[in-house]
């Protein structure tokens, strides 16, 4: 996410509106990030639309569950730079600009990230229970805690978990989100990101501040 090329896509903001995955129902959502105004539930328009298309061409008795959208940029900043803080006390002689880079595989760089634009869903898969299927890493696993497996081509996970990915990835690619490639539960559209990935002049979203999210919000369902 701090390649330079990232960074110099334009955002061509079509001011499409951010809107409740919760409402109506027809999306399976986690509340393990829930926050008071039910930022964590909300993506843009276009993104819902895809993550209904990308369920819809899974197996019969799989889902999609989705843990978290939009990401207020505030939040953002603190990920970043706990995740940040985190790399420097383990590495004290790295420079600035490799902390950075390191820190960007995991976080999306404050000014760039897809989730503070409404435009990235972490997700899962579940059965028609509601239980989550083995993935290889449990959602939001660090490369360093994970040796590497949560990069979604990681060699050395079972031949399930690699099924399920598959599986995840070959939906939501149908549907025309992008992947990143260091999470395997992060995928976009619209954004910087997945402009650089399709070839795309411009992105369709840039940050949203929390401010703009639609009120009331319903209820999380535990």
């Amino acid at each position: 996410m701090s390649d330079d090329r990232v960074a110099r896509i334009p955002v061509r903001e079509c001011g499409e509106r951010l809107v409740d995955v919760r409402v109506g129902g027809t999306l399976r959502v986690d509340a393990r990030r829930w926050d008071a105004p039910g930022a964590f539930a909300h993506l843009r328009e276009g993104v819902v639309e895809r993550l209904l298309h990308a369920g819809s061409l899974l197996p019969d008795g799989l889902g999609l569950l989705l843990v978290e959208g939009y990401r207020p940029p505030a939040l953002q900043r603190r990920y970043f730079a706990d995740y940040a803080g985190e790399l420097a006390r383990d590495n004290p002689d790295w420079p600035a600009d490799r902390l950075r880079d390191a820190a960007s595989r995991y976080v999306s760089p404050p000014e760039i990230a897809p989730h503070s634009a409404g435009a990235a869903v972490d997700l899962t898969l579940v059965d028609s229970d509601g239980v989550e299927l083995d993935m290889g890493t449990r959602m939001n696993a660090t490369p360093e805690e994970s040796g590497g497996a949560c990069y979604t081509d990681a060699a050395g996970i079972s031949d399930r978990a690699r099924e399920h990915r598959t599986l995840l990835s070959t939906a939501l690619t149908s549907a025309g989100l992008v992947n990143y490639g260091t999470e395997w539960w992060h995928w976009s559209w619209g954004d910087r990101y997945w402009a650089f990935r399709t070839d795309q002049p411009a992105a369709l979203y840039g940050p949203v501040e929390d401010h703009s999210l639609p009120r009331p919000t319903p209820s999380p369902e535990h």
